[in-house]
């Protein structure tokens, strides 16, 4: 079953439940907030430099995803999403990729039609029961928690290419952004 990690070129990813622990703060001023995990963003970093691209693909819409993604270097944003299988189809197709070239990781009902146009689907451990069933692979983190991390490293070393990035950092470091 790892072997089809190998062909991986593309992760999207979700937002709350996946990159975040799925609560949307709100303070007494309307203010929002979100947390995201240091290590998912490490991974990011690696996964990019590495030659797997990411997309995020959400349903909502928010200055907060659009300044983690700045953050990471992800230029692959698509917010305010109605359709995630239309969405990560033709996000596909304009990067010239196969299905099995792509891997989604959802954690909530509106997640599953993108598994159905991803090669590879991925849920974080408190991933919900149907999404869990419908996933290739189902993470030992929660979604905030490092699944995105887990994800990332597992399609590395699937593609031999962990080794090599712990010897880069073992060496010197990357500067990367988290």
């Amino acid at each position: 079953m790892q072997s089809i990690l190998k062909k991986i070129k593309l992760l999207a990813l979700d937002v709350d439940g996946v990159l975040t622990d799925g609560s949307i703060n709100i303070g007494a001023e309307g203010e929002c907030f979100k947390g995201f995990n240091a290590k998912d963003g490490l991974g990011i970093s690696c996964a990019m430099r590495n030659g797997v691209q990411i997309a995020i693909i959400t349903g909502r819409s928010s200055a907060i995803i659009h300044h983690r993604a700045q953050e990471l270097g992800i230029t692959l944003l698509h917010e305010g999403v109605k359709d995630k299988y239309a969405e990560l189809q033709s996000l596909a197709q304009e990067l010239e990729l196969q299905p099995e070239e792509v891997a989604y990781m959802g954690d909530d009902l509106n997640d599953l039609p993108a598994f159905q146009a991803a090669g590879v689907a991925l849920a974080p451990a408190d991933a919900v029961p149907e999404v869990a069933a419908s996933a290739d692979f189902v993470m030992q983190r929660r979604g905030g928690a490092g699944a995105v991390r887990e994800a990332i490293e597992m399609l590395l070393r699937a593609q031999d290419k962990w080794e090599q990035i712990v010897a880069a950092y073992l060496a010197c470091g990357q500067g990367d952004r988290q």
